[in-house]
């Protein structure tokens, strides 16, 4: 994982429901990825869905990154100054004007169609392209603004983690939407928008985000933005419920909140984390323990769901 430039990651948590294990396994492994490869690291809040981000979820966030000790280079230092300084909210105008610039392009089309419709026409769960060729003015009411896919079109990087990877969009993500009907930009849009600006070039991310990699990877090509085009990507496994099912803020996963009342202390938490990722947990207390013990180039993971009570096994 050794690289000429240097590394500028990102934690990126969306406050849409309460930190959960899966997100730890995220904020953490990010870090020490950063700092082993002597990074920087910025902390950003995608907030961007007003209708789902509440403040005690973005307070959750920083609650969990404090009991971790987990420390960032760059970005909002609480709640208060977040919501001054750093709310995607106040940037809304440089991502319409990107998506304008999309439009103007012709390399966007507005859509009216509701999800209903979707569903009901398209014959593989995809959009359809109902909408394509109807010339449908840019800011008509109800309209999404939604990118065209070639159906050739296959997006391809080196996971750092996966390996060599090829997503044909057409099939994973058809024409999809980087302007919601509502106006606002879409997360697609923002997520790019904000990885340039803020020069990222290591994404890691949990594996159900593939699709979401190359969707950007596509924008950024648009966009003739080379630089996300030649960033690195480490998409990692995931946590389940017990019946199979993603952890998810919005199922109502299990909060870090239970399992710090459980852990008392964060040595459980790295403990776990070390399992997690193959080491030996008996020497970790802490993250530098935890830094110190991790071989990047021998990055192995395992998912250890963490257990009740004091121990994490």
């Amino acid at each position: 994982m050794s690289t000429s430039s240097p590394i500028r990651a990102r934690i990126a948590p969306t406050p849409s429901g309460y930190v959960h294990v899966g997100n730890v396994f995220n904020f953490i492994l990010t870090a020490l990825l950063t700092r082993k490869n002597k990074g920087f690291l910025h902390l950003r809040i995608d907030d961007i869905d007003a209708l789902r981000s509440r403040k005690e979820y973005v307070e959750d966030i920083f609650y969990v990154l404090d009991w971790l000790n987990l420390s960032y280079d760059e970005g909002p230092s609480g709640p208060t100054d977040f919501y001054q300084n750093y709310s995607q909210q106040l940037r809304l105008g440089e991502y319409q004007k990107r998506l304008k610039l999309l439009w103007e392009q012709e390399m966007a089309f507005a859509c009216k169609c509701s999800r209903t419709q979707i569903r009901e026409t398209s014959v593989d769960g995809q959009y359809p392209g109902n909408c394509r060729e109807l010339k449908i003015p840019l800011g008509e009411v109800a309209t999404a603004v939604r990118i065209r896919t070639p159906k050739e079109k296959v997006v391809s990087w080196k996971d750092e983690y996966m390996g060599a990877q090829f997503v044909t969009l057409y099939e994973a993500m058809r024409d999809f939407v980087i302007g919601r009907k509502d106006g606002m930009p879409a997360y697609q849009l923002v997520s790019l928008i904000e990885d340039l600006d803020h020069e990222i070039n290591f994404i890691i991310r949990g594996m159900d985000l593939v699709p979401s990699t190359a969707a950007q990877l596509f924008l950024a090509q648009q966009m003739n933005e080379t630089r996300f085009q030649q960033a690195r990507f480490l998409h990692h496994p995931l946590f389940y419920e017990t019946s199979g099912q993603k952890l998810s803020k919005s199922a109502g996963a299990t909060s870090m909140q239970q399992l710090i009342q459980q852990w008392k202390e964060p040595t459980a938490c790295y403990q776990w984390m070390a399992s997690s990722l193959n080491l030996g947990s008996h020497d970790i207390f802490d993250f530098s323990d935890l830094l110190e013990a991790l071989n990047i180039e021998q990055l192995r993971i395992r998912i250890v769901a963490p257990k009740p009570g004091l121990s994490p096994f």
